[in-house]
């Protein structure tokens, strides 16, 4: 079976907080394999702390744990992006300044660094 884009779709059974799971996906099946037993990980984790009886509740706080660190990883990666985008446009300008005696046109219309969107 493929993805839709010619990748290969593979079908993996997975255990998570005790409930068996499969996975239709076109990575590669160790990669389910590590997400799930993240996931899974996580989910014990949150029982111990918490002394959660009620087995639903420890997805749905796991959901939002990794939420916010998804959220905050972003924020982190774009401000990396601008930051590394800030220095490749100053050290632009400073070649050119060193080579030529001044810039020839506005570094941000040359320099531009992919936001992988």
């Amino acid at each position: 079976m493929t993805d839709g884009t010619g990748g290969s779709v593979t079908s993996v059974t997975v255990r998570i907080a005790g409930e068996e799971y499969v996975i239709r996906s076109a990575v590669d099946p160790d990669y389910t394999r590590d997400c799930a037993r993240e996931v899974d990980r996580r989910i014990r984790e949150v029982r111990e702390m918490t002394g959660l009886a009620e087995a639903h509740k420890a997805p749905i706080l796991v959901a939002l744990a990794l939420t916010d660190e998804v959220s905050r990883l972003r924020a982190e990666l774009e401000g990396v992006r601008k930051e590394v985008s800030s220095r490749a446009t100053n050290l632009l300008r400073r070649m050119e300044v060193e080579l030529d005696g001044s810039p020839s046109s506005p570094p941000e219309d040359r320099v531009r660094v992919d936001s992988g969107e």
